[in-house]
């Protein structure tokens, strides 16, 4: 043999196992996802049970990492810059993916940078006021604010969090006027409400209802359109009619990858996630960390996206909201 062939032939067997790697099913190997939050945050409670899912059914081990730092921002950029083979996919959340863009320049496009596989649920938004509150519904809320513009105060998580932006909206389409006051977190902002210092609140089911059923609170509204089983009896905003029907708004959570994924590889995880939150003890752990379980496919979920951006725009640059410094 010659030296020539010889060589041809050493290299011809040195690349079969990477072609055989390369041509194997997907997947064939542990997949990671990455949750760009602490432990015991919802996103990444939720990114858990969507992993333990999809190993289940998958066949191969889904390995939750948590990057967390600036908001999400972190981790999420790890996913965006990463190979769009499947192996690498995104425990998302509306703060880093949908707000987050609307008011600063990151280090990637949440719009084409990273691919939406399938949607979770939404963590809904409550109305709550003291128990003593005048108003018993969402439209004496309205009418009560109406007749004095400017009176009233809301508070929230912070300024240009999902919670002040959720407010705010809610405040434009119901065409009142309160002063907005920021605290350090949901939970200084709940004190504040109990003890006076505020009139009102639109906070993450998390951190109102455990108040409401304690009575400390009262819930008047909820800002899911079809409401939610996770509050029985609360109503949703659309429900007040006028420029409010229609309103939909919340915290949501899914699946997301590096954009680029082949669309076999999309379809399948998309079918596994939505099918995993019909599973009745699924939907319970979801339920038990306050998320209304609500599973979008890419495309429906793809257009929610799109929505939930445009409402959040708007409300950014009709009340000229910017990032505290």
């Amino acid at each position: 043999m010659t030296q020539s062939r010889r060589t041809v032939l050493t290299l011809m067997a040195s690349a079969l196992p990477g072609v055989a790697a390369a041509q194997a099913p997907w997947p064939n190997r542990p997949i990671r996802l990455v949750i760009p939050w602490p432990p015991g945050q919802a996103t990444d409670l939720a990114g858990r049970v969507i992993a333990q899912r999809l190993q289940e059914k998958l066949g191969q081990p889904v390995v939750p990492e948590n990057r967390a730092g600036a908001g999400g921002t972190i981790g999420s950029d790890v996913v965006a810059k990463a190979a769009p083979d499947g192996y690498t996919l995104l425990a998302g959340s509306s703060g880093p993916l949908t707000i987050s863009p609307l008011l600063q320049r990151l280090p990637f496009d949440a719009t084409k940078d990273i691919a939406p596989i399938a949607m979770f649920g939404v963590s809904p938004y409550l109305l709550v006021v003291k128990p003593d509150f005048p108003a018993r519904t969402v439209q004496e809320f309205i009418a009560l604010l109406k007749a004095r513009p400017g009176h009233y105060t809301f508070g929230s998580s912070g300024s240009a969090a999902t919670a002040h932006l959720i407010a705010e909206a809610f405040n434009a389409a119901a065409g009142i006027e309160a002063l907005h006051v920021p605290f350090a977190g949901s939970a200084p902002s709940m004190t504040a409400l109990i003890g006076g210092q505020i009139n009102y609140s639109i906070e993450t089911m998390a951190a109102t209802w455990p108040l409401v059923r304690q009575g400390a609170l009262r819930a008047l509204g909820i800002s899911l359109a079809g409401g939610s089983s996770l509050a029985p009896g609360v109503e949703p905003f659309a429900k007040a009619g006028g420029t409010l029907a229609g309103f939909d708004a919340g915290a949501w959570v899914g699946l997301m990858g590096p954009a680029g994924l082949p669309r076999p590889i999309l379809e399948r995880l998309s079918t596994e996630v939505v099918e995993g939150m019909a599973q009745p003890e699924v939907r319970s752990r979801f339920e038990g960390i306050s998320v209304e379980p609500i599973p979008r496919a890419t495309a429906p979920f793809t257009t929610y996206l799109q929505e939930q951006r445009t409402l959040f725009q708007t409300i950014i640059q009709r009340a000229n909201i910017r990032l505290e410094q």
